[in-house]
């Protein structure tokens, strides 16, 4: 047997909280140069250009060109199009972190020589990746790494499977267009959109080593960009942040599975309506819809995983897992697989009963639900259907300290 630790700390909502923007209305009229940044502004030393156009929103896109299908490259085509080519990036050949760094080093050298629209592009910059919830996130995190004054604001176009990130901030949930009058639309919406913030949270978790074999093995995981892992004393860890999501139990293996097949047969992932039968298909073979029958009670959540919970300040409280449970799912949005809200609206009686409050973005919560089985999942579809809410892990004002703690046992 294993025996895995987590750790999920509310990282202080206050001073490292994601910047998204909800989407804008639409406006008819459009002027493709309030988006354009020259480039003289991206690449130091780059011939100087006349800018007679002061851009009202400058942007600089990022996109999953194996996103989505074939409709990544087909937008990564139009954006450089219709803007500078080098205002837009390919996420498969460019990092992010990278991009942004050398943008925001150029911007300080500029402004430091007195340039004017450097310093206007650094106050009113604004990004887009195009992506799906790991993309999002990905930027999100190297965003928030970078500690910025006046951290650009995050317009996502929804092209995964799920799309929740985009979903809970009004960017839609079904893959966009990729003509040119829908990415103009798209832009004129980044243009009026408004900002708002996320929680971000930050998982530690920690695996004891194998007595034998080479500790380094880890190394060869294949990790979310925004997950981590080193050695430390007898433990693997691994830590990292995220804005949507995390579970553990049957969901999570599921997932998983669809992950491993998407990057072996890249080529059976087309587009969305695809993905989610797919992802259908798997849940079918991992017996997720015949739990009871597929898998021993030994399995069920509540016989691998100890969980601790913070309600308030200092004071540990083991959460009641009911012994049905085969998965667990730590929300920090109110939407789940593809627009689905597992925690729902709470009733008078169990806000009054409970301490429960609805979920929101921003709120400094995270919502701890439990599901049977892929049938009790299907409750989401009903009107107020929800999953079985196990509790919230509140942060404390004014402290990033860990507000869930999870023992989890693998039997092997």
């Amino acid at each position: 047997m294993e025996e895995f630790l987590f750790h999920v700390v509310s990282r202080s909502a206050d001073r490292v909280k994601g910047k998204l923007l909800a989407m804008g209305s639409l406006m008819n009229e459009i002027n493709l140069k309030d988006f354009y940044i020259p480039n003289y502004i991206l690449s130091i030393g780059s011939e100087g250009e006349s800018v007679s156009h002061l851009p009202v929103c400058p942007v600089i896109a990022f996109i999953n060109s194996k996103s989505g299908g074939q409709l990544g490259g087909e937008l990564l085509i139009r954006y450089r199009a219709l803007l500078n080519k080098s205002q837009v990036f390919d996420l498969g050949e460019s990092r992010p972190d990278k991009v942004l760094h050398q943008l925001y080093r150029n911007l300080g050298m500029l402004k430091d020589n007195g340039d004017l629209l450097a310093a206007h592009i650094e106050k009113n910059l604004r990004l887009i990746v195009a992506g799906g919830d790991g993309t999002a996130s990905w930027l999100l995190g190297v965003v928030s790494d970078m500690k910025l004054p006046h951290p650009p604001s995050i317009a996502t176009v929804p092209l995964g499977t799920g799309n929740n990130l985009h979903f809970s901030f009004g960017w839609g949930k079904k893959n966009p267009g990729t003509d040119s009058q829908s990415v103009e639309s798209f832009l004129s919406q980044v243009r009026s959109a408004r900002e708002m913030k996320i929680d971000s949270w930050h998982i530690l978790m920690r695996m004891r080593s194998p007595k034998e074999g080479s500790s380094d093995s880890i190394a060869a995981l294949e990790l979310p960009h925004c997950l981590h892992a080193f050695h430390q004393d007898n433990w693997h860890v691994f830590r990292g942040g995220f804005w949507n999501y995390f579970s553990i139990g049957m969901d999570a293996q599921v997932s998983y599975a669809f992950h491993s097949e998407r990057k072996l047969h890249p080529e059976n992932f087309k587009n969305q309506l695809t993905n989610q039968k797919a992802y259908l298909k798997i849940a079918c073979k991992q017996g997720w819809f015949v739990s009871p029958l597929c898998h021993p009670t030994s399995r069920n959540i509540a016989n691998l995983v100890t969980v601790k919970i913070m309600k308030r300040e200092g004071i540990w409280e083991d959460l009641v897992i009911p012994s049905s449970i085969r998965s667990i799912i730590c929300l920090n949005l109110p939407s789940f697989s593809g627009g689905l809200d597992p925690w729902g609206d709470p009733s008078k009686n169990k806000l009054r009963h409970r301490d429960l409050t609805p979920p929101y973005v921003d709120d400094g919560l995270i919502e701890i639900v439990g599901f049977r089985n892929a049938w009790h999942g299907l409750v989401l579809l009903a009107p107020n259907g929800h999953g079985t809410r196990l509790g919230q892990g509140r942060r404390q004002k004014g402290f990033s300290w860990s507000f869930i703690k999870v023992q989890l046992t693998m039997l092997l």
